[in-house]
């Protein structure tokens, strides 16, 4: 039986090399002292630089009045809780509200789901003849129903089905541990899928496959309902205000109650994103192919630009009085119960003598970094030069972390680890609004600005 080599003898590790390298290591005592405290906690717990954390301060010049942290639980959902985080503020001030109200992420994410397997399937039809093992279909099959989003995909749900309050559809256990769920699903799409390649290996024509497609659609949606419930068409609205005054608003649609409640022209939104990567040319739009969830909504849109850009539209319109949608790579350089992400919070060069030393276009380059997470902008602080010092952020993940659920993020986080914002037109400069116009570069799927938040 043959083998492929990879190198050669002299490339291989020898008993000698392995014992240069324990020689080598029990030689420093620091070694030592990181093994025993490293064994015994996650370097989140023994890497942090106390100084560093002894600096934490929730004061901000520029602070968003707050509405109650939200939880995502055991879920990927964080991009439309970030982006429905947003939204319920204008919910709550036009209906004079507490700040414990919420817009149902249950009624989303039935949706997104929903569109997600139809454009899953879709994209199954339109490439049947690919070969299996192709990498594009590779892809497709990957994780046809994650949990993960983009802003433009939670305005295309939005924008065809509207929203709802928390209570018209509260949370259920699969929409708040969304694993089983997916895997059953995801189950039955792949199945979808090599039923429709055979079809069409069989004879069958584009019409006749789309007609299986709609039969498969009506399973994902019966199963959507056992764990999800079904989505209100028409529900009945009526609440007491902070005030204690009591509405009635009657009946209506989620489309309506979108319309009247939260009223956010989506048209006037932009979505800017920093991606140093060589030429990947700021002031440039880009687009990524088979990223989406609603077959004819909206395709994603992102305007590169440099950090100067993206923070001051940020900063604009925090200083006009609005929350700012954003996706990261969240898990780096963060402590999550004192909810800081901090570049200098871990001093892990004195556990392993050096730490990762990658830029923000390597990162990229060399899948070290991607956008992991989407949360929202509340407050930034602005030093007396007029350069923000630290931002206020609206996490997801419950009010257990941070300070009540809000974590905070300094200014050189944001450099190396925050790659997208979303802001109103009128917060950049009619130079990057113009981009908008322009043919979009269509980067390939994997990309890591495909990446979902």
């Amino acid at each position: 039986m043959s083998s492929t080599l990879v190198g050669s003898p002299a490339t291989s590790l020898t008993l000698s090399d392995l014992k240069g390298f324990e020689a080598e290591f029990r030689s420093q005592p620091a070694n030592l002292q990181a093994m025993n405290a490293v064994s015994a906690a996650p370097i989140t717990t023994v890497g942090v630089d106390r100084d560093v954390a002894a600096r934490i301060d929730h004061s901000f010049s520029h602070h968003l009045p707050e509405n109650a942290a939200t939880a995502q639980k055991s879920s990927g959902r964080c991009w439309l809780f970030a982006a429905l985080n947003t939204f319920r503020t204008r919910a709550i001030a036009s209906m004079n509200l507490t700040e414990t109200f919420e817009l149902s992420q249950a009624h989303i994410c039935f949706y997104d789901k929903l569109e997600k397997a139809n454009y899953f399937l879709t994209n199954i039809i339109e490439t049947v003849d690919e070969p299996v093992g192709s990498r594009v279909l590779d892809h497709l099959l990957a994780n046809p129903i994650e949990d993960g989003g983009q802003w433009h995909m939670f305005i295309n749900v939005v924008q065809k089905y509207g929203v709802v309050p928390k209570t018209v559809m509260p949370e259920t256990d699969s929409s708040s541990n969304t694993r089983h769920m997916n895997a059953q699903i995801t189950g039955r799409l792949r199945e979808f899928a090599w039923k429709l390649r055979s079809a069409h290996e069989g004879g069958s024509s584009v019409e006749e496959l789309h007609k299986m497609r709609t039969e498969q659609m009506a399973q994902v949606y019966r199963m959507l309902c056992i764990h999800l419930g079904v989505p209100p068409q028409e529900f009945d609205w009526q609440w007491r205000d902070k005030d204690k005054k009591f509405t009635r608003a009657g009946r209506m649609t989620p489309q309506t109650f979108y319309q009247k409640y939260v009223g956010l022209d989506v048209d006037d939104m932009v979505c800017l994103i920093h991606d140093p990567r060589p030429g990947h040319d700021f002031d440039r739009l880009y687009t990524v192919k088979y990223l989406g969830n609603v077959v004819g909504g909206a395709p994603v849109a992102y305007v590169n630009v440099d950090l100067e850009t993206m923070k001051k539209a940020a900063i604009e319109q925090i200083k006009d009085g609005s929350p700012v949608w954003f996706g990261c790579d969240v898990g780096k350089y963060l402590h999550r119960d004192l909810g800081m992400m901090d570049t200098d919070l871990f001093a892990l060069d004195l556990l392993y003598g050096s730490d990762i030393d990658l830029p923000k276009a390597e990162r990229l380059m060399y899948r070290q970094s991607m956008m992991t997470h989407a949360m929202v902008f509340t407050g930034v602080d602005i030093d007396d030069g007029g350069s923000p010092r630290k931002w206020r952020v609206e996490n997801s993940w419950s009010e257990e972390a941070g300070d009540k659920g809000f974590f905070q993020m300094t200014d050189k986080w944001f450099d190396e680890y925050n790659l997208e914002v979303v802001v109103e037109k009128r917060h950049v400069p009619e130079s990057v609004a113009a981009v908008l116009q322009q043919e979009a570069v269509v980067l390939e799927p994997w990309d890591p600005m495909g990446s979902l938040a």
